[in-house]
């Protein structure tokens, strides 16, 4: 079964036990495409996971689809992709040229084929590696193609990589294009969901990074006129968070929008290559920053810190590269140092346009040139004070023993590969007994564990300074390392798991808040959670379930028949080490922090963390919820 830090078990199928010094010629087998898929699929998709985290398997199936889709848009072929997803089954259906259709099978089935090792058909494409829809296909319980071209169709199905469907080419009266349909494996992803806010979001860069291009999801239609500018407005909450109107730079096969924000303490990316949103930055990314700040240097004649320029800094930025080189499959982070095939250097092509753009831009702008340096002035003073108070606090670090008192780290580390760090989990708790079964339970190579030490502080309206004058704050900082840069995020997930009582949810509300107000750029990008541990527990002789609502409790007394024992759980600390296992394993249940794109972030710890105004009054007054008492229905249940 698929484990959510993203390791996997030899598919059931597939048995390649060797005995104990058996190692011979039948020790050696060679698998063939569709197996290699099953039994590596992180080596093609990255991690696994249930869909609760952006970055899961079934969201890069999705993604190598449409990219497939996209990219017959950049060749100026279809203007509308159609998706829908309902049930765990996917349909995307582009209006492109349709695949070859005495190519439908070895296109959808057979590794290192496709047309994309053509340059001249494909320039500028996403996938290059002949590899996106074969490991869909691999990977999917249901697999279906069907290629309109030139008024004939051809139509193939699959499961698990298997041929079961081969019609014949026959006519049609469609209109050209690809429509692919497929559900992924459950005995590979087990219980998994597609959140629509992911696939929104997914969406809404395609649209932002293709003019004209229109995406039909669900019957919601996806559309972008302004490029970067409209991603970036549409990722700000306002122009009052802007320091200054966003500056937009589009120039042949490099497009940027940037500005300061007034909400954030560190720079914030969304980065972009051939269509494809490189998380992790690269060569591109490496070369607008060394960039932007050579050019303020120059156009104010001051040899500013480059922290004191790039801190708070909000950019998006998109570069088109024919034949890209990226780390690995999932492409999330670009490794080309020239533009194919003029064997121009990025850094060089980037540095050029930014240089020339932005100091014409800062000339004709005197309002704007007047905010950015204001803003790098007020980040040089930031940036002084707070020198001696970040000392402090690094000492009080040390002082703390952060690895043997708070910290209960796990044995893989991000920085020695990027693959790994996908699979890390940081669990932050409350109190000497939680932590101590969460500890006991969890997976020591890739799970940590955080304690808080009771309540944090209720963080908002200060400033960052409390951030390492708060000893509990300083040492989450320092256990996550995001101070500097998200880019050096110790865990890839980070979960808080908190009782399901008042206090725990109070506790809950404080840690958000301590995000949001310091760290949003780490909410945004997906890497926040709640862990969701079962309310009750219904067992009889044979069977014990556990319940994570009223609903599932209901429907496990109905299996279960008559006089099962029921247990409420009220404190994670009340979980045995061996039952917590069950919760923080395979079949873990996490609740991503979400923020709606038009949500103020001001605005939301305002109302919930801000002064007790009439309007939270009643807010909480409509939403009460009465708990049950369960000792008394179950004597009535019972009786």
């Amino acid at each position: 079964m698929p484990q959510k830090n993203g390791t996997f078990a030899p598919m059931s199928d597939i048995d390649l036990t060797v005995g104990p010094g058996n190692y011979n010629d039948d020790s050696v087998r060679t698998l063939d495409w569709k197996e290699h898929i099953r039994l590596r699929p992180g080596m093609y998709i990255g991690k696994l996971g249930d869909g609760t985290s952006h970055d899961d398997g079934i969201y890069v199936l999705l993604k190598e689809i449409i990219d497939n889709s996209i990219d017959e848009f950049v060749m100026g072929n279809g203007k509308v992709i159609e998706i829908a997803i309902a049930d765990n089954t996917v349909s995307v259906r582009d209006f492109g040229r349709g695949m070859p259709l005495g190519k439908v099978i070895d296109c959808v089935s057979k590794i290192n084929t496709g047309a994309k090792y053509d340059s001249n058909v494909f320039k500028k494409a996403v996938g290059l590696n002949g590899v996106g829809s074969k490991a869909v296909n691999a990977m999917s319980s249901f697999f279906k193609v069907q290629s309109v071209r030139e008024g004939q169709t051809k139509i193939v199905e699959y499961s698990c990589g298997e041929l079961l469907l081969d019609e014949p080419i026959m006519p049609s009266t469609d209109k050209n294009g690809t429509h692919i349909t497929f559900r992924p494996d459950e005995g590979i992803f087990g219980n998994y969901r597609y959140l629509h806010e992911y696939v929104e979001e997914m969406l809404w860069n395609y649209v932002f990074l293709n003019n004209g291009l229109t995406i039909v999801f669900n019957g919601q239609k996806f559309q972008a006129k302004n490029g970067l500018l409209d991603l970036l407005e549409r990722n700000m909450a306002g122009p009052e968070t802007m320091t200054y109107p966003i500056i937009h730079i589009r120039e042949e096969d490099f497009e940027c929008a940037f500005t300061h924000s007034n909400n954030t303490y560190n720079e914030e990316y969304y980065s972009f290559v051939n269509g494809q949103n490189t998380t992790q930055g690269g060569t591109h990314q490496n070369a607008f920053r060394e960039a932007i700040v050579k050019t303020i240097r120059e156009f104010y004649n001051k040899d500013y810190d480059v922290s004191d320029i790039r801190n708070s800094l909000v950019a998006a930025i998109s570069i088109k590269v024919q034949e890209p080189v990226f780390e690995s499959q999932t492409k999330t982070k670009l490794g080309s140092q020239y533009m194919e095939p003029e064997g121009r250097s990025i850094r060089t092509f980037i540095t050029d346009i930014i240089k020339r753009h932005l100091d014409n831009y800062l000339h004709m702008n005197p309002d704007t040139a007047e905010a950015l340096q204001r803003k790098i002035m007020q980040s040089e003073k930031e940036r002084k004070e707070m020198a001696n108070i970040k000392k402090l606090a690094r000492e009080s670090v040390k002082k703390a023993s952060l690895h043997n008192k708070k910290l209960r780290d796990c044995r893989i580390h991000f920085n020695t590969n990027h693959e790994k760090r996908l699979e890390t989990t940081l669990f932050i708790t409350e109190g000497d007994s939680a932590s101590g079964s969460i500890t006991k339970s969890r997976d020591v190579q890739t799970q940590a564990v955080f304690s808080l030490k009771g309540k944090p502080l209720n963080c908002y309206g200060l400033t960052k300074k409390i951030v390492y004058e708060n000893e509990e704050f300083n040492l989450l900082q320092a256990a996550i390392n995001i101070d500097e840069s998200i880019e050096n995020l110790r865990y890839n997930n980070i979960v808080i798991a908190t009782d399901a009582d008042v206090d725990g949810m109070h506790i809950r509300l404080l840690l958000l808040t301590f995000f949001l107000q310091f760290y949003p750029e780490l909410v945004k990008a997906g890497h926040l959670y709640i862990l969701q541990t079962p309310l009750f527990r219904v067992r009889n002789k044979k069977e014990t379930i556990y319940c994570y609502s009223e609903e599932e409790r209901q429907g496990a007394l109905r299996k279960l028949g008559a006089n099962p024992e029921i247990t409420r759980f009220k404190g994670l600390g009340e979980i045995s080490p061996d039952e917590f296992r069950f919760f923080i394993g395979p079949s873990m249940r996490l609740e991503p922090v979400i923020l709606k794109r038009d949500l103020s972030i001001s605005d939301l710890l305002e109302f919930y963390m801000g002064k007790n105004t009439p309007d939270r009054q009643q807010f909480i007054i409509n939403n009460l919820r009465f708990e049950e008492d369960l000792t008394i229905e179950k004597l009535i249940q019972n009786s």
